[in-house]
């Protein structure tokens, strides 16, 4: 069996005004400036930099933040939410010859309920969130646990993603990765701008 696991945000699907929206709607509740879009997800994305500490000033999240998070997250992750082109097809040549997972830093059961809202839930075998984990991407445990789960060897893997925390974890790993450059961040090289040169990367890693 050959397994393909994707990022979500940024990667399958653009949630980037949910994701702004509710980090926002945190910070205000906690006395802070909004931030300007581009800049909140770029720094979603930066593996370098401890997000609750950006964000929101603390050394780790707290039950208040992720409260509020979850809280508004929940009644607006669904709204303005779009598959990039070219993604559902792609998804559905792949059915058939691969064992397709999600790997995610988001909560498992909000991925879960985006990607179905989307049409695309019941091609994945596995959604895996940060909540089935104790250390979310960069680190290698949700790429563990899926190969695990599935059976699969790691070199019979591929992790797709548009972030330096999803080819970090795949190399720890040591899982193939493409890094796509359609997402939140904007990579200056070793990324692909298409989905077409993503279906050639995979073809290229499988045949």
């Amino acid at each position: 069996m050959r397994l393909i696991m994707f990022d979500m945000d940024g990667t399958l699907i653009d949630s980037g005004y949910a994701i702004t929206n509710t980090i926002n709607y945190v910070r205000e509740n906690l006395g802070f400036e909004k931030l300007e879009k581009n800049h909140i997800l770029e720094k979603v994305n930066d593996p370098s930099i401890n997000s609750a500490e950006f964000f929101y000033g603390t050394k780790e999240f707290t039950k208040q933040q992720t409260k509020l998070f979850e809280e508004y997250y929940n009644e607006h992750c669904l709204s303005d939410l779009v598959v990039y082109d070219g993604i559902s097809k792609l998804i559905d040549d792949l059915k058939g010859d691969f064992t397709l997972a999600v790997a995610t830093n988001a909560n498992s059961a909000y991925a879960y309920k985006m990607l179905n809202h989307v049409g695309l839930a019941k091609y994945f075998s596995t959604i895996l969130g940060y909540d089935s984990v104790k250390n979310p991407k960069p680190h290698p445990e949700m790429v563990y646990k899926i190969l695990d789960k599935h059976n699969i060897e790691k070199q019979n893997a591929q992790l797709i993603g548009d972030s330096h925390k999803d080819i970090m974890a795949a190399t720890k790993a040591g899982v193939d990765s493409v890094l796509v450059n359609w997402g939140f961040s904007n990579h200056e090289k070793d990324a692909i701008e298409t989905v077409l040169e993503l279906e050639n990367k995979i073809k290229a890693k499988f045949s």
